[in-house]
C-alpha cells in the first residue's frame, strides 16, 4: 500500500513539473496565442474587445436615431454620408429608422451585456477564482468565441444588404419577421438575423457548459462552494440559465425559418397583403412570443447576474469589510435564477392572457422583488460603516446598486396587469428595462473592467479619466431615462418614428431634444472610455504590487502577468472564505492563510 501510495506521489509530482515546462518552454506563435488561443485571459479579452466594438455599433445607432426623435422637422446633410440612400437628403428613412431600433436593441442585449459581459468576466474569474490551471474543455471555450465572432460577422453583414437589416423590434413577432413581403427589413436582412442568433446561441451553450463543468469539478483544494465568491456563484447561475434557456429561443428562430421559407404555418393565419389571402392556416404568432419570452425574461438576469457577482466583490473589497450576508446572497441569486423562468408572461398580458392566469404571473414578478430586496439591503449593510476606498470600480459599483434600486421599482408597476394595458409598449417600459437592465448591467461592467484590469494587462487605467466617465454617465443615465417615465405615463409609444403630429405629445417635442442632446454627450464619454482602455494597456502606469487592492482571492495570489496556467508552481490551496476583511486588527486575510487555532473557520 505504501509503495502504491509512494508511486502516485512521484507520478504526479512529475505531471505537475511536466505541467510547469510545458508553461515556460513550449513556444507559441501569433495566431495560437492571440487567435485561436485556448488560455482562458486571452479569449476573455476576445470576449471584452468584441464586444466594446459592438458597444460602439450599438450605442452609434441609438444616437443616430435620437437625431430624428428630438429634431423631427429638421434635415442633417451628413447622415445621407453615412447611411447612403437610407438618410437621402440628411432625414433618416422610416424603414431604415426601425431597422436601427431593432439593431441597437439585438447588439446591446446579445453582443455586449450577454457576450460582452459574461462571456469576459466567466472566462477571465472563473479559473482564476476556483484555483484552476484553465476552464475544463479549452478548445470548447476557444469554439464559443468563435462562434460569437462568425455570429458577429453575420449580424455585421446585415448592415450592407441592399434591403437594409432585420427591422421590426429586437423582439422579431411575425408575422412582420414571417413574411419577406412585409417590408424591406423582413427580407435578406431578416434571415441573416436568424441565422446570426443560431450561431450566438451555439457559442452560449459551448460557454455555460464549460463554466459550469469548471466550477463543479475543478476547484482547488479547500475551495468548498461555500468558500468560493460571490462572483462565481453569480456566473454559475447565469451559466445555467443560459443553457436551459437559449435553446427554446433558437427553436424559435428554426421554425421562423420554416415559416418564411419552406410554406410551414407556426406562426401564421389568416393574413392578408395587399388585398391578397395568404394560405397560411393554423399558426399563431403568440406561440413565437411564449417561445421569445421563455428565453428573453431569464435574459434579463442572464445579463444583470454576472454584474449583480462583480459589484458584490468590488464593493465588499473596497469596503473593506465582508459582504453582509453571504449565505442570504446565494440564496438570493438562487431564488432569482429559479423565478426568472416562472414569470415569462408578464411581458404578454395585452395578447388576450386570461385574466387569472395572468395573476399567477403578476404574483410570481412581484415574488422576485424579495430576493433582489435582500442583495440591495445587503449591498448598502456591506457599504454601511466600512472604510470606503472610492476607487473607479468602486463607483461604477455603486453606481449599479443605484440604478437597480430605480430601475427596479419602476418594475413593481409593470408587473401589475391592470397598470400594464396602459403603460405596456410605453416609453415607460424603455425607461425601466434601460435603467435596471441596460445601464446597470453595463456599470458592473465598467466596475469589472475598472477592478481587474491590473490583472488583465499588469498596468493601470488612468484614475481621471475614469471619474470623468463615471460621473458624466451616472448623471446621463439618469437625464436621458427619468424623463421617459413621465412620457411613459402620458401614453407616448414606444418605437414611433415622429411624435409631432400628436397633439398629445408635442408637448414633450422640447424635452425630446434634451434627452436626445445628453445621450450624444454620453456617448462621446464612452469614447473618452476607450481612449483611456487601450491607451492604458500599453501606456498605463505598470503595476507593481501584485495585489494593488488587497483582496483576498486567488486571482491576485498569480504574478503580475500570469501564463497559460495562472499559477508557476502548485496551485495554492484554500483554508477560508474570501471575505476576511477588517478581522482581528488585519485589513485582509488571503484565502491561502490558514486559519488560525482561536479563529472562527467558514
Amino acid at each position: 500500500m505504501n509503495n502504491e501510495a509512494g508511486a502516485l506521489e512521484k507520478e504526479l509530482v512529475v505531471h505537475d513539473l511536466g505541467h510547469e515546462a510545458h508553461m515556460h518552454h513550449h513556444k507559441q506563435s501569433f495566431i495560437t496565442k492571440y487567435i485561436f488561443s485556448q488560455d482562458h485571459k486571452t479569449i476573455s479579452k476576445q470576449f471584452l474587445i468584441t464586444g466594446m466594438i459592438w458597444a460602439v455599433i450599438g450605442g452609434l445607432f441609438s444616437v443616430i436615431f435620437r437625431f430624428q426623435l428630438g429634431y423631427p422637422d429638421q434635415t442633417f446633410p451628413f447622415l445621407e454620408n453615412i447611411l447612403g440612400h437610407w438618410g437621402k437628403g440628411g432625414k433618416i428613412d422610416q424603414e431604415f429608422y426601425y431597422s436601427l431600433v431593432t439593431m441597437h436593441g439585438t447588439i446591446l442585449v446579445f453582443f455586449v451585456l450577454t457576450a460582452g459581459l459574461s462571456g469576459t468576466f466567466s472566462n477571465f474569474l472563473i479559473p482564476l477564482q476556483v484555483g484552476a490551471r484553465d476552464m475544463a474543455s479549452p478548445f470548447l471555450n476557444m469554439l464559443s468565441y468563435w462562434f460569437f465572432f462568425l455570429s458577429s460577422i453575420i449580424m455585421f453583414s446585415s448592415l450592407f444588404v441592399q434591403t437594409g437589416p432585420a427591422s421590426g423590434g429586437w423582439t422579431i413577432y411575425p408575422p412582420l419577421s414571417a413574411l419577406g413581403s412585409a417590408s424591406d427589413g423582413a427580407k435578406i436582412g431578416m434571415d441573416l438575423w436568424l441565422a446570426s442568433i443560431a450561431m450566438f446561441i451555439i457559442s452560449v451553450l459551448l460557454g455555460g457548459l464549460n463554466y459550469i463543468s469548471t466550477i463543479l469539478n475543478m476547484r482547488t483544494k479547500g475551495m468548498s462552494m461555500t468558500r468560493v465568491p460571490l462572483t462565481i456563484w453569480a456566473f454559475f447561475f447565469t451559466a445555467v440559465l443560459g443553457v436551459l434557456s437559449f435553446p427554446v429561443l433558437l427553436s424559435g428562430a428554426v421554425l421562423l425559418l420554416f415559416d418564411r421559407h419552406l410554406g410551414t404555418s407556426f406562426f401564421l393565419s389568416d393574413i392578408v397583403v395587399n388585398g391578397k389571402i395568404l394560405p397560411n392556416e393554423g399558426g399563431s404568432p403568440i406561440l413565437f412570443q411564449h417561445l421569445f419570452w421563455f428565453l428573453g425574461h431569464p435574459e434579463v438576469y442572464i445579463i444583470a447576474l454576472p454584474a449583480m457577482g462583480i459589484t458584490s466583490e468590488v464593493i465588499s473589497v473596497n469596503s473593506r469589510k465582508p459582504i453582509f450576508g453571504y449565505m442570504a446572497m446565494v440564496v438570493s441569486l438562487f431564488a432569482i435564477a429559479t423565478l426568472s423562468f416562472m414569470v415569462w408572461a408578464h411581458h404578454m398580458f395585452v395578447t388576450g392572457l386570461n385574466p387569472f392566469l395572468g395573476s399567477f404571473f403578476v404574483l410570481l414578478t412581484l415574488l422576485i422583488a424579495v430576493p433582489s430586496a435582500i442583495k440591495v439591503f445587503n449591498w448598502l449593510t456591506t457599504l454601511w460603516r466600512g472604510n470606503i476606498h472610492f476607487t473607479p470600480g468602486m463607483l461604477f459599483a455603486i453606481g449599479f446598486v443605484s440604478l437597480f434600486i430605480s430601475g427596479g421599482l419602476t418594475g413593481i408597476f409593470l408587473g401589475n396587469s391592470s397598470l400594464d394595458i396602459h403603460l405596456h409598449d410605453t416609453y415607460f417600459v424603455i425607461a425601466h428595462f434601460h435603467l435596471v437592465m441596460g445601464v446597470a448591467s453595463m456599470f458592473g461592467m465598467f466596475a469589472g473592467i475598472y477592478h481587474w484590469f491590473p490583472k488583465m494587462f499588469g498596468r493601470y487605467m488612468n484614475n481621471t479619466l475614469a471619474y470623468i466617465h463615471f460621473w458624466v454617465t451616472i448623471s446621463g443615465a439618469y437625464l436621458i431615462f427619468w424623463p421617459m417615465h413621465y412620457e411613459g405615463l402620458a401614453g407616448m409609444p414606444r418605437r414611433y418614428y415622429d411624435f409631432s403630429n400628436w397633439e398629445s405629445f408635442k408637448m414633450f417635442a422640447g424635452l425630446n431634444e434634451f434627452i436626445s442632446v445628453v445621450a450624444l454627450i454620453v456617448f462621446s464619454v464612452q469614447l473618452l472610455f476607450l481612449l483611456n482602455f487601450f491607451y492604458s494597456i500599453f501606456k498605463g502606469r505598470k503595476v507593481k504590487n501584485p495585489n494593488p487592492w488587497g483582496s483576498n482571492t486567488l486571482e491576485w495570489t498569480t504574478p503580475i502577468n500570469p501564463g497559460h496556467g495562472n499559477w508557476p508552481g502548485e496551485i495554492p490551496e484554500v483554508h477560508r472564505w474570501p471575505y476576511d476583511y477588517g478581522k482581528d486588527g488585519r485589513d485582509f486575510i488571503p484565502q491561502t492563510e490558514p486559519v488560525g487555532a482561536d479563529e472562527q473557520r467558514h
